[in-house]
């Protein structure tokens, strides 16, 4: 895995509350109960992420404008999700993408999917996280390599994605040490088949890593809702297989308790 090192001491950092980043559930037509579990009083989100069609879609969604409403007015922050196609897409497609979000739904920011996590695209990614914030100069900026990247990426958004995969791996995964340079608020992990009896254990890694917002699930790639209506399955499912992030886990309401409790400390 690129720019990965050895992890420094690997103890939980104090002070730092975890909260949820939700990497995109089914469309609202599909998932209505979903959608308004999270906007439940106390939920601690960080910020839910949405996909109407691969992106915003050809006109506004009045289900999804209906729920990214309600979620900015309980507080969270909807994020736009912009598929960077590992940097193969042109500037222009994606700030268009962008102004639609902004105009539609009035999203918070955005979420730049499969983004690359080399040097060499580095100054790609610096323009068009430019290009995004001169649509919205507040606009939250999250990066979802998935894996950990080169540490210039760090400088041009608000959080990276550095770990977003199966359990299997984030047990015994790492930190890269150019990590504890910087604050817990500033990493994500999403993590996918996450047995209910490890939840603890997942929390913990977190901590110890330094990610203060995480989405661990109990669905895998084949268990995932079939017949999705909008969005992709890009964010973490295997073509012909599912997108693990479009159903709440089952253990929602437990971990939602937990965090809540403060059990990951």
């Amino acid at each position: 895995m690129p720019y990965l090192t050895s992890a420094k001491a690997g103890t939980p950092k104090a002070g730092v509350g975890i909260g949820f980043g939700v990497p995109g559930l089914a469309h609202p037509l599909v998932a209505p109960g979903e959608w308004a579990r999270l906007a439940r009083p106390g939920t601690p989100l960080h910020w839910v992420v949405l996909d109407v069609a691969a992106g915003p879609g050809v006109r506004p969604d009045p289900l999804c404008r209906e729920e990214a409403g309600r979620l900015r007015g309980a507080g969270t922050r909807v994020l736009g999700r912009l598929d960077t196609a590992y940097g193969a897409r042109p500037l222009g497609e994606l700030a268009s993408e962008a102004h639609r979000y902004a105009d539609w739904y009035r999203v918070d920011g955005f979420l730049l999917d499969r983004c690359p996590s080399g040097q060499a695209e580095l100054d790609g990614i610096r323009h068009t996280v430019a290009a995004v914030r001169a649509i919205r100069d507040d606009a939250h900026i999250v990066l979802g390599h998935g894996i950990h990247p080169h540490p210039g990426y760090a400088e041009s958004a608000d959080q990276l994605v550095t770990f977003r995969g199966p359990w299997s791996d984030y047990r015994w995964s790492q930190a890269a040490e150019w990590t504890a340079d910087h604050p817990p608020e500033r990493f994500c992990h999403l993590v996918h088949g996450v047995p209910r009896a490890h939840l603890d254990e997942a929390l913990l890694i977190a901590r110890r890593q330094g990610a203060a917002t995480v989405y661990f699930t109990d669905r895998t790639d084949g268990t995932a809702r079939a017949g999705r209506s909008g969005g992709t399955g890009t964010t973490g499912g295997i073509e012909g297989l599912g997108d693990p992030w479009e159903a709440m886990p089952g253990y929602w309401d437990d971990i939602v308790s937990r965090i809540g409790t403060g059990v990951s400390e």
